[in-house]
């Protein structure tokens, strides 16, 4: 049996999380640049706040009553990591699927105990982080995702589901894992409305007309397992950070910072996953949306010698193929920076004529080191650096940010 354990409105509830004036408040979290709302509390979804919805289209009665925060991914980042670490402590096996989903194996569990271990789990969850969980349980994958669906409605929070459970006679078939609108509008013409008659669908016509994806869902609502528990992060193609500016960026100086600082930090991404990378991608975007605007959307990647993960060697790259790109009289809106062919580490292959600098793991670990220590950015490259208490030009819009509570020495909330 497995199970899947979901942070409720999880970026909303981390904000609750240090502010527990904001439990029963409507509030809304936003995306990067304070544009889209990407988590709303109940409160917030009762007052019609749509996920996705740009912040300027809400209208100004519903916006004043709003608690509205800019993302804080850090610290989602870090409590979601610290409700993993309850988890493993607590189960023989998880798959963290995202930020706030994780799912766990109850294998070794006697069944009669499952629902109560999960609740233990929710309980411990909540007293250690403070953050609402639900938790669904089932056979399969996609039964535990219906069973969380179905446990936010259900006191206490945690639900135990199998394929002859009534309630798949009411469940919509476009809320199953896997399903989507664009299938659910196929499907709905078929006369397949839940999940249940997605059950008893003929299997061969459902997977000639709409692949073995579905299919495997169909298979999984059965009781049949499709998909294993994976523990281990599969490998990643590339790296990639990149961000639309809070303001338009005119100059080459403003616009390498930027693009030195988002190489910087995919090589910190990169050096966390023991990664190396053999070429460096960058890009520079104008503002599509901005009417009589001059357009520009260059991009251009180069081969290193050999795999690196060397930020001063990237940043050499990125800052020469920004240099190429950029052209005056053009209002730059975003910028990203992408690290390709990536291999691990202790897979390296030598180079008869590109010697390794046997300094730069080392130089790289301590640069790494400090920056866990004392906060990201305390060492860093001159060439990413900006005047101490200044705000880049191309710094995102964050006007709603909360304080770093788990990350800086000075966020920490003081009791008195």
């Amino acid at each position: 049996m497995l199970g899947l354990v979901d942070g409720n409105n999880f970026y909303a509830s981390c904000e609750r999380a240090f502010q527990p004036d904001l439990i029963g408040r409507p509030v809304v979290v936003l995306s990067n640049n304070d544009g889209c709302a990407i988590a709303r509390s109940n409160e917030a979804k009762a007052l019609g706040v749509r996920m996705g919805q740009p912040i300027h289209e809400v209208t100004p009665s519903i916006r004043k009553q709003l608690i509205i925060r800019s993302a804080n991914f850090g610290l989602y980042g870090d409590l979601s990591g610290r409700i993993v670490t309850i988890l493993r402590d607590l189960f023989p096996r998880v798959e963290v699927y995202s930020i706030d989903e994780s799912f766990i194996s109850l294998e070794g569990i006697p069944v009669a105990d499952h629902v109560h271990v999960a609740r233990v789990a929710r309980d411990r969850i909540l007293q250690w982080t403070g953050i609402p969980c639900c938790v669904g349980i089932g056979p399969t994958k996609t039964l535990a995702k219906l069973g969380n669906k179905l446990a936010k409605k259900t006191p206490g929070g945690v639900m135990a589901v199998d394929a002859g459970i009534p309630e798949l006679a009411a469940y919509p078939v476009e809320d199953l894992w896997g399903v989507g609108r664009k299938f659910a509008a196929r499907l709905g013409a078929e006369g397949i409305l839940t999940a249940r008659d997605l059950m008893g669908a003929d299997p061969e016509t459902l997977r000639a007309r709409y692949g073995v994806v579905l299919a495997r869902t169909q298979r999984e609502l059965q009781g049949v397992v499709c998909a294993e528990l994976v523990q281990d992060e599969p490998d990643r193609q590339q790296i990639v950070c990149s961000r639309s500016f809070k303001n338009d960026v005119e100059s080459l100086e403003d616009l390498q910072q930027a693009v030195a600082t988002f190489a910087i930090r995919a090589c910190e991404k990169l050096r966390k996953r023991g990664l190396m990378c053999s070429g460096v991608w960058v890009w520079i975007n104008t503002n599509p949306f901005k009417p009589g605007a001059r357009q520009y959307h260059p991009s251009k990647a180069f081969n290193l010698i050999g795999p690196s993960s060397d930020t001063r060697e990237v940043l050499s790259v990125a800052q020469a193929l920004t240099r190429a790109m950029f052209k005056k009289g053009y209002r730059y809106k975003k910028a990203g920076v992408g690290l390709l062919d990536l291999t691990h580490g202790d897979l390296q292959q030598a180079d008869l004529f590109a010697g390794i600098d046997p300094r730069s793991a080392k130089l790289m670990e301590v640069m790494d080191a400090a920056n866990r220590k004392f906060g990201r950015g305390s060492v860093t490259l001159a060439s990413a650096a900006s005047r101490r208490g200044a705000t880049p030009k191309w710094a995102m819009r964050q006007d709603s940010l909360s304080p770093a509570y788990t990350q800086k020495w000075s966020d920490i909330l003081k009791v008195r």
